[in-house]
Parts: structure tokens; C-alpha cells; sequence
């Protein structure tokens, strides 16, 4: 049994919506205050594996059951890599990265129920969640590419340094962003405790460094103008960047100055989910196969050939 390319890129997109999927999910648990819904793990409670009685253990179990469904892709994506015609070891190692987060989800998921929802504890489900959605981008992105082709650098050096600065940043300023939630008042529980910062100051620094985010990404706009090849390679996903992260943050001074509302916190997760998806394919960008420029210089061998030919017709003594 041989699985064709196409098929197999539309398996890891399937996984990467759900791994995107569940970070919503996830917050939606600790949004609705169903954290605690199931209080064991990996069992619900101590009487049932499964536990839909009340509507904080029914939410809680829905969003471990959906977990299933990510486990079922994630091993779709493996298996599939394995018989995918062409193999690719690239592919393989990519999609077994997924089997590593999923397994260190649980894992971390587990210690934050029986933490009783440590803010520290949560903050790394989150983090990890990010990783892992990360490593199933990059999935796509090279599974969506031609098979033996090479690959290289299509932007300058400088450029291609500022992309990483870029996704540096955004990362500092997820992770910034992850202090404030682990402060402010959406625990998951209402008994679950809290960082002992102080939300003004953490929300203070959490907005510099997402200032210093939209900073690099003009500077990068500014350093692309001057490059035609950069930026015919960067223009559209850095203005993809530049629109979600100026919709992220109005979206998060809107909602710190409103009470921090359920809705908006969940919109804003989902922004980040977003956000640090197009930062990688930001990065990605600086980076493509060589199959434009393989098939030019095939356009050109062609072209020869086809004039020793018409030399030799024309001029048979030669």
C-alpha cells in the first residue's frame, strides 16, 4: 500500500487544525471555570474513566476526548509517512516530533489536574501546545514541497537573521503573555492558585514586548523594500504578521480594560494560536526548493540542445 503525496499533506493538515483546535478547547475548560471538572487523571474522578454528570466534568472530558481524536491524526501522520511514495526521512522524523508533544501533553495535563492547577504547570500545557503546533506547521509546509529538490536560502543574511529576531520576539511575548493568565483572574477553578505578581505590572510587560515585536516586523518591512528578492519571497506572509499582530493587540487592550471577559480571552488565545503560526511561516519563507531554478536551467539545456540540432541541419560539415 503506497500513500500519494497530496493525500498525505491533507493527513497533517487534519493534525495541525486539531492540535491548533485544542488550545482553544483547552481554554475554553479553564475559561467556563471546568478545570477541576474531572479531578483524577487519567481517569476523571476515582469512580468513572468517563464522566458526563455535571456540565464542568462533561466540558473537562470532552476536551480529554478530543485529545483521542488528535492521537488518531498524529498516528495517521506517522503511519502515513512510512508509506508515502515517495518515503521521506525528513517527513518521518517531523511527524514523530508530533508523537513526542501529544505524549508530553498528556503528560503535563496530567500534573496540571493533580496540581490543582498550578498557574506554572499550566502555563508549560500551553507552551508545549505551541511547540507542538509548530513542529506540525513545519510538517506541512515540507510536506507540501517537491520530493528531491533541494533547498535553499532565497533572501539575504541580514534579512534572514531579522526573521529569526522576529520569531525570538513573538516567542518572548507568548510567553510574557502566559505570566498574565497565570495571574489574572481565569484560573480554571475558582480555588486554584495563582502567580504573586502584581496584573498591572506583568500586562505592562507583556504589551512591551508585543511593541517590540511590531518593531522588528517594520524593520523587517523596511529592510525587504530595499531588496526586490526579499521581498518578492517575504512580502506576504510578513503582512499577514503585521495584521494579526495589530488585531491581537487591540483585541488585548480591549479586553484588559473591559474586566478581561471569557469571550475575548478565548478570541486572544486563538489570536496567538494564530500569530505564532504565520510568525513560522515567516521564517519558512526565507527558505524554499530549488525547483523553480531546476526547471530554468532544464528550459536551458533544451534551448542548446535544440540549437546543435538546427546547427548541425543547417551546416552538416561542421
Amino acid at each position: 500500500m503506497q500513500l500519494q503525496p497530496r493525500r498525505y499533506r491533507t493527513i497533517t493538515i487534519g493534525a495541525l487544525i486539531a492540535l491548533c483546535v485544542i488550545i482553544v478547547t483547552g481554554a475554553g475548560v479553564r475559561l467556563t471555570g471546568s478545570g477541576l471538572g474531572c479531578d483524577s487523571w487519567p481517569a476523571c474522578n476515582e469512580t468513572r474513566f468517563v464522566d458526563v454528570s455535571d456540565a464542568h466534568t462533561a466540558i473537562e472530558q470532552l476536551n480529554r476526548l478530543f485529545t483521542g481524536v488528535i492521537v488518531v491524526l498524529v498516528a495517521a501522520a506517522v503511519l502515513g509517512s512510512l508509506i508515502r511514495a515517495p518515503r521521506r526521512r525528513d517527513l518521518t522524523w517531523l511527524s514523530l516530533g508530533l508523537v513526542v508533544g501529544v505524549f508530553g501533553q498528556a503528560v503535563v495535563g496530567g500534573i496540571v489536574v493533580l496540581t490543582g492547577l498550578h498557574p506554572a504547570a499550566v502555563q508549560q500545557h500551553f507552551l508545549l501546545s505551541m511547540v507542538t503546533v509548530v513542529n506540525g506547521a513545519v510538517l506541512v509546509r515540507r510536506a507540501g514541497e517537491p520530493d528531491g529538490v533541494p533547498r535553499r536560502h532565497v533572501v539575504r543574511r541580514r534579512t534572514r537573521h531579522l526573521a529569526w529576531v522576529l520569531a525570538i520576539a513573538t516567542s518572548v511575548a507568548i510567553f510574557t503573555g502566559t505570566l498574565v493568565t497565570g495571574t489574572g483572574p481565569h484560573a480554571g477553578d475558582e480555588n486554584a492558585e495563582r502567580f504573586g505578581f502584581v496584573i498591572s505590572d506583568v500586562a505592562r510587560v507583556h504589551g512591551i514586548t508585543v511593541i517590540v515585536s511590531i518593531a522588528t516586523a517594520l524593520a523587517l518591512v523596511a529592510r525587504i523594500h530595499r531588496h526586490p528578492g526579499d521581498r518578492a519571497a517575504m512580502w506576504q506572509p510578513l503582512t499577514t504578521w503585521m495584521f494579526v499582530a495589530v488585531l491581537q493587540a487591540a483585541v488585548g487592550y480591549v479586553q484588559y480594560f473591559n474586566g478581561v471577559p471569557e469571550l475575548l480571552v478565548a478570541i486572544h488565545i486563538a489570536g496567538a494560536t494564530l500569530l505564532y503560526l504565520v510568525t513560522v511561516h515567516v521564517v519558512l519563507a526565507t527558505k524554499r526548493p530549488l525547483f523553480d531554478e531546476l526547471a530554468a536551467v532544464r528550459s536551458e539545456t533544451v534551448d542548446a540542445d535544440h540549437e546543435l540540432v538546427r546547427a548541425i541541419v543547417t551546416h552538416p560539415d561542421t
